[in-house]
């Protein structure tokens, strides 16, 4: 027996990695392991981690390769996605407020001509050339229009908004 090794060492590890230890090896392999200290520990270590390996076998589940990818894959991207929207969201946000500024600036602006500007819309963009003569002398028509015209204007920002998200 060396400090370093023993010269049997490899023929008890091919014993114990094939199955055949102890029953299907000689006597006197037995009777060195028993003296040898370096083969007796390889003995004793090889078949602790061989039982603790049967005992949790049946345990260890593992999915298969290519979900395990999928998932690795999906998770990437989705993460790549959140991070190229942060900036985006960001902007959004921004237009947002830069447009509410603008809104709150026009009606402190106008606050006191609200009437007459309403009432002057229509002729200012010459839509009474569109309405028939009796609801523009009687004044209604102002309101017809604007109105509409409004809920229009709204309406398609709602839709251009929502298919420039939907693009993102």
């Amino acid at each position: 027996m060396s400090p370093f090794g023993c010269v049997r060492e490899r023929e008890v590890r091919d014993l114990l990695h094939q199955g055949y230890w102890p029953k299907a090896c000689p006597e006197e392999l037995h009777a060195h392991v028993e003296t040898c200290r370096i083969c007796a520990d390889l003995v004793l270590v090889t078949r602790a981690l061989g039982e603790e390996r049967r005992r949790t076998m049946p345990q260890a589940r593992l999915e298969a390769p290519g979900a395990l990818w999928w998932r690795a894959q999906l998770r990437r991207r989705n993460a790549a996605i959140e991070k190229m929207a942060r900036p985006i969201f960001g902007a959004e946000v921004f237009a947002l407020a830069m447009a509410l500024v603008v809104a709150a600036a026009v009606v402190v602006w106008q606050a006191g001509n609200w009437g007459g500007w309403i009432r002057d819309l229509p002729r200012a963009l010459h839509l009474d050339a569109l309405l028939p003569a009796s609801m523009v002398d009687s004044g209604g028509g102002a309101l017809w229009i604007v109105v509409p015209v409004l809920a229009t204007i709204a309406l398609l920002s709602g839709v251009v908004v929502y298919l420039v998200s939907e693009k993102q």
